[in-house]
């Protein structure tokens, strides 16, 4: 019982951790049509903006307490400012050309862990995380690290959060206003770009939130772990329905827990390939995903 207690967290905190990078990557394919593929380097920005400031770079910020939760602040701030910034002098004067958007989120996803690798080396740097979130909590006979707990906190308010946004704000009405008819609410006199831009930090912070959280998961950030987790968070993405973040939950939590356990029962490794026959299972009785719309 203690071992299935301790998969299933487990399983759900690395869950939380694909649903934070697939909720910005659904989010902005689904409101803007656009197939970030840069949306991992996002995510190494925020990792290693987080671990630059908790090793003690960033006055007032720190491995403990209060510093740490300030660092997380920064590194999600620094992985916003990429993400406004990719799609002011990246994604912007192309949204018209979806081809060679493609080519330049990739060329992106590419340039930026080379640069983090240029600049603090290939090698994994551990990852600085209070002595707090480094323990764990006691429940049903089983010893559950305290930071899953903290990324499923996370995953649900940013959960929250976006369906806020899209439910109930006028950016968020604006927005897929402006995906339906784009011409018909600029002629009302509303600027859709700063909209859309406003979009894309928010599916930036996400990525970001997702590496500075994921520093406490793994113990380490290393240059090509957004990447890495980014193959994840499309397949998470596919899963939900394209566009839609309640289904993008859902598939995140199949996921996670279907790597774990498959992972623990079979050879190690296997969860990877149990993930992609799920995938191919799903799209086989749903090919639209879990919901197949904008949720």
């Amino acid at each position: 019982m203690s071992t299935v207690v301790l998969l299933a967290l487990t399983g759900l905190g690395l869950g939380a951790l694909y649903f934070l990078i697939a909720s910005g990557l659904s989010l902005i394919f689904g409101l803007m049509d656009v197939l970030n593929f840069a949306h991992g380097a996002l995510l190494s920005v925020g990792a290693y903006g987080t671990w630059w400031a908790a090793s003690g770079n960033l006055p007032g910020a720190g491995s403990g307490g209060l510093g740490f939760v300030l660092a997380v602040a920064f590194g999600t701030a620094v992985g916003t400012l990429a993400a406004v910034l990719l799609e002011l002098a990246v994604i912007r004067p192309l949204y018209e050309r979806p081809r060679e958007q493609v080519l330049a989120t990739v060329g992106v996803g590419l340039a930026v862990p080379a640069l983090l690798s240029a600049i603090w080396g290939t090698d994994a740097r551990p990852f600085p995380g209070p002595a707090a979130l480094s323990g764990t909590f006691g429940l049903l006979g089983a010893q559950v690290p305290v930071n899953r707990l903290v990324l499923i906190v996370a995953a649900v308010v940013v959960l929250a959060v976006l369906k806020l946004f899209l439910g109930r704000t006028r950016h968020g009405l604006v927005v897929r206003a402006g995906v339906e008819d784009r011409a018909m609410v600029t002629a009302l006199g509303i600027d859709v770009r700063r909209a859309f831009t406003l979009v894309f930090a928010i599916g930036g912070a996400a990525a970001a939130l997702g590496g500075a959280l994921g520093g406490l998961y793994f113990g380490s950030v290393d240059p090509g772990q957004g990447t890495s987790l980014l193959v994840f968070a499309f397949v998470v993405v596919v899963m939900g329905g394209m566009g839609s973040v309640g289904g993008a939950a859902l598939a995140a939590v199949g996921v996670g827990l279907v790597q774990q356990f498959a992972n623990y029962y079979t050879t190690a490794g296997l969860g990877d390939l149990a993930v992609v026959v799920l995938l191919a299972a799903l799209l086989l009785v749903r090919p639209s995903g879990l919901t197949g719309r904008l949720a």
